[in-house]
């Protein structure tokens, strides 16, 4: 599965977010700049939202599986 980045130029340098992915936003200097932090963020963001989840189950009978989602 692939995400879709979008960068926007500003005066300060470039503002980007994941559009498939809200909370996945940042800024940076450079474009490259912009876009290595989109990376952290969709991590930090992935990362957050897994703690989330097994917090809401913790103590629950569940069923967990690995997804490959088509994209």
């Amino acid at each position: 599965m692939e995400f879709t980045a979008v960068f926007e130029k500003v005066p300060e340098g470039y503002i980007a977010f994941v559009e498939e992915l809200p909370g996945a936003n940042t800024q940076g200097a450079t474009l490259e700049e912009a876009r290595e932090n989109l990376k952290e963020a969709v991590q930090l963001v992935l990362e957050a939202n897994r703690t989330l989840a097994e917090e809401s189950i913790k103590g629950h009978a569940v069923i967990r599986e690995r997804l490959a989602a088509a994209g």
